[in-house]
């Protein structure tokens, strides 16, 4: 039986280790890729590549700046010492709100026109975004996307 234990740890929660088998995976593109090899991950190679394209922005241009607001904020020892790093996150995570914005006001979904690993990967830290002092009213079109997501078969909300 594969057993693969996921944890995060760090400010920013960028670093994912997968232990599977004895193989350390340290980014959750990856982990996703391999762990998801299904009907998640579209079958054509071009919309493939999309979606692999939306992990990347995950990991880079979203997680750095959205994750790490809402730790600070929320599972800092000392959130008010934190405010003014906190602040420097503000711009680069709306920037990242702005492009997935500019996407779904186009598209149901990520990639492939439909729920794939991008979609996953993007949900995580977007739905709670508030909690990292983002604005999601600002967004309508995440804000749908959200519904969406939330709306799939075997969808489990996670714990606060």
């Amino acid at each position: 039986v594969l057993r693969t234990y996921l944890f995060s740890y760090g400010a920013s929660a960028n670093d994912y280790r997968t232990l599977a088998e004895g193989l350390d995976v340290k980014e959750r593109a990856a982990f996703l890729r391999d762990v998801y090899a299904s009907p998640l991950l579209p079958d054509d190679r071009l919309q493939r590549a999309r979606a692999m394209q939306w992990l990347f922005f995950e990991q880079y241009s979203h997680e750095p700046y959205i994750a790490v607001a809402r730790y600070l904020r929320r599972f800092h020892p000392d959130p008010a010492s934190q405010q003014a790093l906190v602040e420097t996150k503000m711009d680069g995570g709306y920037r990242a709100l702005a492009v997935m914005e500019d996407h779904l006001a186009r598209e149901p979904f990520f990639a492939a026109g439909r729920y794939t690993i991008a979609d996953i990967a993007l949900y995580g830290y977007t739905h709670v975004a508030g909690e990292g002092g983002f604005d999601l009213r600002r967004f309508p079109a995440v804000t749908a996307w959200l519904a969406r997501v939330e709306a799939q078969p075997g969808y489990v909300r996670m714990p606060a």
